[in-house]
C-alpha cells in the first residue's frame, strides 16, 4: 500500500511518501494511525494526535473507522485552514 504525507505530517515523518505492507490486524484508517505511530519517534511524533489527522483513502476523504480493503493509496493531512 502506498502511503502520501502532507504539510506538517510529511516534514514530521521526513518524506513524502512510502510503500508498507500492513499487518494482517489493521484493518481500518484509524488502526492504521495507531500502528504508524510505534513505527519510531518521527511517526510518533507527526501522529501524535491521530483524531486530528484526516485520511483520505484512494483519494476520498474517510471516517477513521474506514476499512483499508482494496486501498492502493492512503493520504494523511493534518487539519487544515485557509481561506
Amino acid at each position: 500500500m502506498k502511503l502520501v504525507y502532507f504539510a506538517w505530517v510529511r516534514e514530521r515523518i521526513g518524506k513524502a511518501e512510502e510503500e508498507v505492507d500492513l499487518p494482517i490486524a489493521v484493518t481500518t484508517a484509524g488502526e492504521l494511525l495507531h500502528w504508524l505511530k510505534s513505527r519510531g519517534e518521527e511517526y510518533e511524533n507527526a501522529l501524535q494526535y491521530p483524531d486530528v489527522i484526516r485520511v483520505a483513502i484512494n483519494q476520498q476523504h474517510v471516517d477513521h473507522a474506514e476499512k483499508l480493503n482494496g486501498a492502493r493509496e492512503v493520504a494523511l493531512f493534518p487539519p487544515m485552514t485557509g481561506g
